[in-house]
């Protein structure tokens, strides 16, 4: 791990002690930096689930990824610089409350006097690492969250604008390594049932909000949840968007319609 080019990549130049507050700065850090996106699902390159090849993509390439990429490096970076880290398996609410399959979705565990859930591949959620046993509402900003246990598991629930608590995520604590997502990340990579397959999307965290790309719509969201929605036209204002608010760049990728498909 290049600790230097990393924290380069995140423009991070706070405290490097494995700290609760270094913690805290490396994932609003990263979060605002490195975008949450699937673009390499949509440009036939495949996602290698291992420190160098994330490194490379990531750090060199100056691009983003999704769960098991960000989660999975961040993973790398942050026990470089010292911290007790672990992969977790969660499984992904859906719009009824269901939860899906195990291992759709890495988050971390970081142990230090207390116990931390972070996380800087689910998107638009909580941008601090949350206290993994605190059972009371958490707030960050215009956002509350709590980590409520449910028997051997842990559930992430997020509170609408609304006032509804809705969870996001169920997750266990049992530490996993990259292979145990292997199957997983390869249906997200091709089924044709996954989210992933369906859209493209890129999305990153702003001092003021979130900025989007999803297909042909470029949105801006401010925390109290108003949005400004333009749509694209062509192949070149999707890659001039992408390259002057995401510092992205794809060289060969499709037309896109405002449907996304290609």
């Amino acid at each position: 791990m290049d600790i230097k080019a990393y924290l380069e990549r995140l423009d991070y130049t706070g405290p490097l002690a494995a700290s609760a507050e270094t913690l805290r700065l490396l994932q609003l850090a990263h979060l605002r930096k490195v975008p949450f996106e699937n673009l390499s699902i949509h440009s036939g390159e495949p996602i290698v689930l291992n420190d160098a090849a994330l490194f490379e993509k990531i750090v060199s390439r100056r691009r983003g990824g999704f769960c098991y990429e960000l989660n999975g490096l961040f993973c790398s970076l942050l026990r470089s610089m010292g911290f007790d880290v672990a992969m977790l398996s969660a499984q992904v609410a859906a719009d009824e409350g269901i939860f899906g399959r195990e291992f759709a979705h890495m988050a971390l565990m970081v142990t230090l006097s207390e116990r931390w859930l972070v996380d800087v591949g689910f998107g638009d959620s909580f941008l601090e690492p949350l206290r993994l046993d605190e059972q009371n509402t958490q707030a960050q900003g215009n956002n509350a969250y709590r980590i409520v246990r449910e028997d051997q598991s842990r559930v992430l629930k997020r509170q609408s604008s609304e006032g509804v608590w809705k969870s996001q995520y169920r997750f266990t604590l049992k530490p996993c390594e990259y292979s145990d997502y292997a199957d997983m990340c390869r249906y997200h990579q091709t089924s044709p049932e996954s989210h992933f397959t369906k859209a493209r999307i890129c999305s990153r965290a702003t001092p003021v909000g979130r900025i989007s790309l999803s297909d042909l719509r470029f949105i801006i969201t401010t925390p109290d949840g108003k949005r400004q929605e333009q749509i694209l036209t062509n192949q070149e204002e999707y890659a001039t968007i992408l390259r002057d608010y995401f510092g992205i760049v794809m060289s060969g990728s499709p037309m896109l319609t405002e449907t996304g498909t290609r």
